[in-house]
């Protein structure tokens, strides 16, 4: 077993994050010797995993007999619905779970969203804990608490902060993504970089496809400073009241793209667009340099994330970012950046300055 990087989010529920190679087996150690019954939630494509998964907790009798039942969701963002939550509470219900037993989130971030969802309404709430198997459930979705499903109207609309009792970080589990998927994922380490860890730049320049390669030293050396990031913010910030805020750069217009696109993008190229554009926004209102505006382009581009949209998209885009659930009063909040590694809050820029900015990225 290879070693372990343990990180711990505070608060009032505190948890740990635990990264390594062939860890699997702390996921039946994590959850509270009292569990009996434990739904693994997974997506169609890790069936096999999950059933592999469900072995090793069956296996482990050192807290007594558990049953352990599977519930298939549909992947990415399809999974994120109230009919597929309710297909897991059915589970939840014929199988007679308590307030004792647990949900475990297995797949990648739309699968620990909706399990955490699951997990956060049962009962007003069963622990839960994460085995992210993609590098966006990671370093993002299974870190922090916050829980979801989409509506017809917009991306995590409906949902609650619910914190789970562990996140199992195994990164042999992210050996079966395609380039693309890692990639893709990998917008969220990014954006770390940009707001918080620079260091994290400087190591995707020096070796680009080293720091998106699950198997390097150079990729979770990133991944780890990314987690800790988020864990130190959520930590003094658990319901986004103050500093959490500093997450959401690149993530209005982000999920406004993923809405347009009816979430056929995935999350990570929408966030590095959202990103691109949250640069531009920062130079626009006089807050970032050209150079640090243009090494976002550089960056992303570099890693094969797209940095452009649809030009005629402004208007709806714009629409859909005012009923998101990062605007207040129904005023827009963007997060800028004063200079690479220091975010702040844009509030209510002029609708001019948000136009002048989208052109920046508009597709020719």
């Amino acid at each position: 077993m290879s070693q372990q990087t343990l990180l711990s989010v505070r608060g009032t529920a505190p948890y740990d994050i635990t990264i390594g190679r062939n860890i699997l087996d702390h996921v039946s150690t994590a959850l509270d010797p009292d569990v009996r019954k434990v739904l693994v939630v997974h997506p169609p494509t890790l069936a096999d995993r999950a059933a592999e998964l469900r072995e090793r907790l069956l296996s482990d009798h050192s807290h007594g007999q558990r049953e352990v039942l599977l519930a298939e969701v549909p992947d990415a963002e399809q999974g994120k619905r109230i009919e597929v939550a309710a297909f897991c509470w059915q589970i939840m219900g014929q199988a007679d779970f308590t307030r004792t037993d647990a949900v475990i989130g297995y797949g990648g971030g739309a699968v620990t969203d909706l399990a955490g969802f699951v997990a956060a309404t049962w009962l007003r709430g069963v622990q839960v804990v994460h085995v992210p198997t993609t590098v966006l459930g990671l370093v993002d979705a299974a870190v922090g608490g916050k829980t979801g499903v989409n509506t017809n109207e917009g991306k995590n609309l409906v949902g609650a902060f619910w914190s789970p009792r562990a996140v199992i970080g195994d990164l042999d589990e992210l050996g079966s993504l395609t380039a693309n998927e890692a990639t893709a994922g990998y917008a969220e380490v990014v954006k770390a970089g940009f707001i918080w860890a620079p260091e994290i730049l400087d190591i995707i320049e020096a070796d680009p496809r080293a720091a998106v390669d699950p198997s390097t030293d150079a990729f979770r050396r990133t991944v780890e400073l990314a987690i800790h990031m988020k864990a130190e913010v959520v930590s003094e910030d658990f319901r986004e009241a103050g500093q959490r805020e500093i997450l959401n750069y690149g993530h209005t217009l982000g999920h406004a793209i993923e809405h347009a696109e009816r979430y056929r993008w995935r999350h990570g190229a929408a966030i590095a667009v959202g990103m691109t554009y949250a640069a531009e926004l920062s130079r626009f209102a006089g807050r970032l340099s050209d150079d640090s505006a243009n090494r976002h382009r550089t960056i992303l581009e570099t890693l094969g994330l797209p940095t452009t949209y649809r030009a005629g998209a402004w208007q709806q885009l714009l629409a859909t970012m005012q009923r998101d659930k990062k605007a207040r009063g129904g005023m827009l909040r963007f997060i800028v950046l004063d200079e690479i590694g220091k975010p702040t809050v844009l509030r209510a820029p002029d609708e001019s300055l948000l136009f002048a900015a989208y052109q920046e990225v508009a597709d020719a």
